[in-house]
């Protein structure tokens, strides 16, 4: 047995697509003129929510419907929607933001990092919030930036062992107390070093005070940090906390930048070597394992530890500048 669909005549046809278009055309005027929802949409022209959302889609696909987006001449050349996008898609992250600045390891060029990771940071954060943080210029730079009390969460805490046998100041006391007060957050000390001998880390994982502050960082809902490349320009080395025979062993297990004490290659996997027992920090896996890790970095030195963060997945979200952000991207379509 068969059965056939009867020939629907041509003027009916070309009733039924007018009929469809004149619904695509009312849908779309309401939503992008008028501010109307998919549900008012759906009860104004008597069809169901997913259809009106559909009738929206046809008049884009359709090019019944065309969006301009116009930069103010005062944001011309400070506003990089396209780079951000392009970042955005290639690695994964929820947000990029692109800063114009030229990122010279200078105050004022952490301070556009800064401000900018700042403004971020406040918007994403929620009140019952643990916010991690590594030492270093870059989230100086954000503790900095913050000026009102406009954000709030509930504990801000140190991710990595900051103490040397060098009078170097690491910032960490800065960064902590103003991110406590203006965030008006409970204060987390890691009041360890950085780098110790194997039996000295176990013993200190097994102190119940340093142990609750690993395991708050280790399970915060918000990290953020800068990076470190593998040179006698990084502060771990400026701050004796590493010297040449390690940054030896370093490179030569390709080791291109560190998040907290802990190195990693271009391709974003862990390098290994001596350190890693030595280091009392929040481990990398617990960065990658962060839905909002915020990496803070840029300037040219530290393009190849960007790119590593970033393939290794320890990122989220991302602050750079724009000419990190173009090397970034240049380098990944070469790769792809």
């Amino acid at each position: 047995m068969t059965t056939s669909v009867p020939e629907v005549p041509d003027s009916h046809r070309s009733s039924k697509s007018s009929d469809d278009l004149r619904l695509a055309l009312r849908a779309a005027s309401m939503y992008h003129l008028e501010g109307a929802t998919q549900a008012q949409i759906a009860v104004k022209l008597g069809v169901s929510r997913p259809t009106a959302g559909r009738l929206i889609a046809r008049a884009r696909t359709q090019g019944l419907v065309t969006i301009e987006i116009h930069v103010p001449d005062e944001l011309q050349g400070t506003v990089h929607a396209d780079v951000e996008r392009g970042l955005e898609e290639m690695f994964g992250l929820t947000e990029a933001l692109v800063v114009p600045d030229v990122i010279d390891g200078t105050d004022n060029g952490y301070g556009s990092l800064g401000r900018a990771a700042g403004a971020m940071l406040s918007r994403r954060l929620q009140g019952a919030d643990t916010v991690g943080f590594t030492w270093g210029p870059e989230t100086v730079a954000v503790a900095h930036s913050l000026k009102t009390r406009g954000a709030r969460c509930a504990q801000v805490v140190q991710l990595d062992g900051s103490m040397s046998s060098a009078d170097y100041q690491t910032g960490v006391e800065y960064t902590l107390g103003r991110c406590a007060d203006y965030l008006q957050a409970k204060p987390v000390r890691l009041n360890a070093p950085l780098y110790a001998d194997p039996a000295t880390v176990t013993a200190l994982q097994q102190d119940s005070v340093i142990s609750r502050a690993l395991q708050a960082g280790t399970e915060a809902d918000v990290m953020m940090y800068g990076l470190g490349p593998v040179s006698t320009s990084t502060t771990l080395f400026e701050g004796s906390f590493i010297d040449l025979e390690i940054l030896d062993e370093l490179q030569h297990l390709g080791a291109v930048g560190e998040i907290g004490g802990r190195f990693f290659s271009v391709d974003g996997t862990p390098t290994g070597g001596s350190l890693p027992e030595r280091t009392v920090s929040v481990g990398l896996d617990a960065i990658r394992d962060c839905d909002r890790a915020m990496l803070i970095s840029g300037g040219v030195k530290k393009h190849q530890a960007i790119l590593g963060a970033l393939r290794g997945g320890f990122a989220s979200v991302l602050v750079t500048d724009i000419e990190s952000a173009r090397w970034l991207l240049a380098q990944t379509k070469e790769g792809s």
